[in-house]
C-alpha cells in the first residue's frame, strides 16, 4: 500500500482565515464605535 499525500492547500486555507479575521475585528470595532456613538448622542441630551 502507498501512503497517500494531501494536496498541498493548507497556506491558502491560512490566508482565507485571515482575511475571515481581519473582516471580523474590522466589523467588530466598527459596530463598537457606533455603540459608543449613540450612547454619546442619547446621554448628551
Amino acid at each position: 500500500m502507498s501512503a497517500k499525500r494531501k494536496p498541498p492547500t493548507m497556506h491558502q486555507k491560512k490566508e482565507e482565515v485571515n482575511r475571515k479575521a481581519i473582516l471580523w475585528v474590522g466589523v467588530s470595532i466598527a459596530l463598537l464605535v457606533l455603540v459608543f456613538i449613540i450612547l454619546f448622542i442619547v446621554t448628551g441630551s
